[in-house]
C-alpha cells in the first residue's frame, strides 16, 4: 500500500526536511511541522507530569504508611554495627525521642471471665483497661505480658491451673492500644500444640497490626529478631521464658515457644546489637510471690548486661520486685526492672501476702540521642497501679493507684480474702519496693 506524505513524515522524522525542500507547497508543509511538534512535544510532558505525580503519590503513600513499623530481621544486616548506624543516622538532637510503657500479667482466674462475659455468652474485656488506656495510648510503643494462652472458646474457657482465654481479651488488648504482647510465659502450653497454633492464628488474621513475641510459628521465624522502629530509632525486643510447667514442646514445633537457653539467647542479643539501636529484654523469670531478687535473676541480667542489652523488664512473680542499674564493668548500663507484677488477676489466695498481688507496676521508659549520637534512657519511672474487684457484671478494673481513693479500696472484693488490704497498704509496698522511682 502507498503511504501518503503526512504518514511518511511522521514515520521518517530524518527525512522530514528533505521531503519539504521537494514539495511543491512548502509553506503547508511547514505548517504541518509545526503541528506535529507541538502535538508530539505535548504528549511527552504530559507522560512525563503523570509519571512525577505517581511517583509523588506512592512516595507520600509510603511515608504516611507506618510511624510504627516492625521489621524481621534475616540473615542480611543494613549495617555492620550500632556505631556505622548512628553514624548514618540524621536525629542526633531529641526530635526523635520516644516513649516505651509495659505492664504486667494479664493473668485472667475464672471470677474474673464470669465478669466480663455478658448474657448472651460474648466475652468482652474492655473494663479492666477503661482506666489506664490513656496512658497506654499515649505511649509510642506498649507492650503487655500476656500471661495465658488464647486458644479460643473452642478449647474452653479455663482459668487455674491450666488456663485457656476467649479471643475477646485479644481484641481488648488491641483496642487498649498496646502494640507489642509478650506471650513467652509458663503458661504458653496449657492447651498444648492447638492453644498455640489458635493464639498465633488468631493474632495474624484478626490483628496482624499487633506484633507477638515470644511464639512463633515456623523455624525460620525463630530466628528472626522483631526491631520496632519509631522516629528514626531502631528497637529489638526479646522475650524467653524459664519453662512451660513441665510440658513439653511439640515434637514438630521444637522452636514454637522461646526458653532462657543461654546460648540462643547470647546469639539474639548480639544479632540485635547489630541491627538495632537499643534492645529490650522481656524474661519472664524469677520465684512466684516473692518480693526479693533471685540470684537466678541477677545471673541472667549479668549475662543480658555483658552481651550488650539496654532494658530489661520482667514478669512472672506476680509481685513487684526492685529496679536496678547493672553495669558489665566497662561503662555500660543496662536498666532492670525485675519485676512488675501484675496488671490483672482475681487469686483465690487466702490471707498473708495476698494483697501484694494486686498491686502492679507501669514500667515507663523515655529514649532519645545523647551528645554523641548514641540512644540512651534519657528518664525512667513507675507509676504504681492497682487491680480492683467487684463481683458487678464488667467490674473488674486496674486503676493508677494515684486515682484509687480509701472508699475505692474499701469495696474490693480482694478484702474478703485478706484483711490487710487498703489503699495505705498498696502505697507501703510501693515506697518499700522502689523507694521514691515510683508515682
Amino acid at each position: 500500500m502507498k503511504k501518503n506524505k503526512l504518514t511518511k513524515k511522521i514515520i521518517n522524522r530524518n527525512m522530514l526536511f528533505y521531503k519539504i525542500i521537494f514539495e511543491n507547497n512548502c509553506t503547508y508543509s511547514l505548517i504541518l511541522l509545526l503541528l506535529i511538534s507541538v502535538f508530539l512535544s505535548s504528549c511527552k510532558n504530559y507522560t512525563h507530569n503523570n509519571i512525577a505525580q505517581e511517583n509523588k503519590i506512592e512516595v507520600k503513600n509510603e511515608i504516611n504508611s507506618g510511624v510504627k513499623s516492625e521489621v524481621k530481621v534475616k540473615e542480611e544486616n543494613e549495617y555492620d554495627n550500632k556505631e556505622e548506624k548512628r553514624e548514618n543516622n540524621e536525629v542526633t538532637d531529641g526530635s526523635g525521642d520516644i516513649s516505651i510503657i509495659m505492664v504486667g500479667d494479664i493473668l485472667l482466674h475464672s471470677p474474673i471471665n464470669r465478669s466480663c462475659m455478658s448474657d448472651d455468652g460474648e466475652y468482652d474485656y474492655t473494663s479492666i483497661f477503661e482506666n489506664t488506656i490513656e496512658e497506654i495510648k499515649a505511649a509510642d510503643i506498649a507492650l503487655v505480658n500476656q500471661e495465658v494462652i488464647i486458644g479460643g472458646e473452642e478449647l474452653g474457657v479455663t482459668g487455674y491451673p491450666a488456663f485457656n482465654a476467649p479471643y475477646g481479651i485479644g481484641d481488648a488488648l488491641a483496642d487498649a492500644g498496646f502494640d507489642v504482647v509478650c506471650h513467652a510465659t509458663n503458661h504458653a502450653l496449657d492447651r498444648g500444640k492447638r492453644g498455640l497454633v489458635n493464639c498465633m492464628d488468631y493474632w495474624e488474621t484478626s490483628h496482624p497490626e499487633i506484633t507477638v513475641a515470644g511464639l512463633h510459628e515456623s523455624a525460620d521465624e525463630k530466628d528472626d529478631i522483631i526491631i520496632y522502629e519509631v522516629n528514626g530509632i531502631k528497637i529489638a525486643i526479646l522475650n524467653y521464658t524459664y519453662g512451660t510447667n513441665g510440658i513439653e514442646l511439640p515434637a514438630d514445633m521444637p522452636w514454637s515457644v522461646e526458653l532462657l537457653r543461654e546460648e540462643n539467647v547470647v546469639k539474639d542479643i548480639k544479632k540485635a546489637e547489630e541491627n538495632a539501636d537499643f534492645t529490650i529484654v522481656c524474661p519472664h523469670w524469677g520465684t512466684e510471690y516473692s518480693l526479693d531478687v533471685t540470684q537466678e535473676q541477677r545471673k541472667w541480667s549479668k549475662l543480658f548486661c555483658e552481651n550488650g542489652a539496654d532494658l530489661v523488664i520482667g514478669t512472672h512473680p506476680h509481685v513487684i520486685e526492685p529496679i536496678e542499674w547493672v553495669e558489665d564493668g566497662s561503662g555500660h548500663r543496662m536498666l532492670v526492672y525485675y519485676s512488675i507484677g501484675n496488671y490483672v488477676n482475681w487469686t483465690s489466695g487466702k490471707g498473708t501476702g495476698i494483697s501484694n498481688r494486686m498491686v502492679g507496676g507501669m514500667a515507663k521508659v523515655e529514649l532519645g540521642y545523647d551528645n554523641n549520637g548514641n540512644v540512651t534512657i534519657n528518664d525512667y519511672g513507675v507509676d504504681a497501679l492497682v487491680c480492683h474487684l467487684s463481683k458487678e457484671k464488667y467490674g473488674v478494673s486496674v486503676y493508677l493507684l494515684r486515682d484509687y481513693d480509701d472508699s475505692m479500696a474499701c469495696e474490693n472484693e480482694i478484702r474478703s480474702q485478706t484483711g490487710d488490704f487498703s489503699r495505705q497498704y498498696c502505697v507501703d509496698l510501693c515506697n518499700r519496693i522502689w523507694g521514691d522511682t515510683w508515682e
